[in-house]
């Protein structure tokens, strides 16, 4: 019989000690409670309390969650339905108030999260929606944030994952697109018109410059030309004359020492000029328009004795 109690204590020592050990996991911890009331956080690790008196209350991971928010109705400020979905990053960062100051901490975060949203979807248009997307999660982060902080919980992020609106507001929102891309459309194509009619009236305008520098260049060229070509003509006259000049005074230079030696040349020199009197008679005699030429057979003498007298002047001689 002694055996029987000594064995029953044995084995309610190694039951006790069996029940006093607590394991816990990396990444979680554990709330113990003696008598109903809390007593201490379990580390991971090797634990140890006291049987039959102690107990765990709560054990949870303290790892970094997910929430998947289904997608739910909302009404934008301008009265449009849209539907939202998102999802939540979190994990507790004090077990005692995550379950001691809130009942079902899962079902306490997916409510406010519903409520968060449809409260920031209400204060934006629908447009804003869509281009605020990065706004609205960094809003609804720090609002969370907030909110959860006396539950011993951290929000480290929120994402809006879709936002679709009614099958209505859809076909709406693409004939507006289409009616936006036609706009657009014929404002470039009237741009661009105008760009070329622009280029054109400049390409002309250019060429038309490009034209009159190139008449007036050649016109000043053409003028430069003339103006040596005269001057060129000019210079061919007066050397002409000067060199009829020169051929005359030799000629009579000629004509004087040949009168000088030979007397009888008198008769020769009356009938050159004579024949030069003729010729240049028949000259204007054979021109188309119609004139009188007076002759006066005096002169001829008269000239023969002005060159006499000139060719009797005493000379150096030759």
């Amino acid at each position: 019989m002694e055996g029987f109690f000594a064995f029953i204590i044995v084995a309610l020592g190694g039951a006790s000690l069996a029940g006093s050990v607590r394991i816990v996991n990396q990444g979680n911890e554990a709330l113990v409670e003696r008598l109903g009331s809390y007593n201490k956080k379990l580390s991971p690790g090797l634990n140890f309390t006291f049987p039959f008196v102690d107990r765990i209350a709560y054990q949870e991971t303290i790892r970094e969650r997910v929430i998947d928010i289904p997608p739910q109705s909302c009404i934008t400020r301008d009265n449009v339905s849209i539907s939202v979905d998102a999802v939540v990053y979190w994990r507790i960062v004090d077990m005692e108030k995550a379950y001691y100051k809130v009942q079902n901490i899962q079902s306490a975060m997916v409510n406010l999260i519903l409520t968060q949203i449809r409260s920031e979807m209400g204060q934006l248009e629908l447009d804003q929606t869509f281009t605020a997307r990065s706004e609205i999660n960094e809003l609804l982060l720090r609002e969370l944030d907030v909110a959860t902080d006396p539950w011993g919980v951290k929000v480290t992020r929120v994402e809006l994952r879709d936002i679709i609106p009614s099958k209505a507001v859809q076909e709406s929102m693409e004939l507006q697109m289409s009616a936006e891309r036609r706009k657009r459309a014929a404002i470039l194509n009237s741009e661009g018109d105008r760009e070329s009619a622009v280029n054109s009236a400049r390409g002309k305008a250019d060429a038309q410059i490009l034209d009159a520098e190139a008449q007036q260049k050649s016109v000043v060229m053409r003028a430069e030309a003339e103006q040596k070509a005269t001057i060129l003509n000019a210079q061919a006259a007066r050397q002409e004359q000067v060199l009829k000049a020169q051929a005359t005074a030799e000629a009579l230079q000629i004509i004087a020492k040949t009168l000088q030696i030979d007397p009888n040349a008198r008769e020769a020199l009356q009938f050159l000029m004579a024949q030069n009197y003729l010729d240049m008679g028949s000259k204007i005699g054979a021109s188309a328009s119609s004139k009188v030429m007076f002759m006066d057979p005096q002169s001829i003498p008269a000239t023969m004795e002005g060159i006499r007298s000139i060719m009797t002047e005493p000379h150096s001689p030759t």
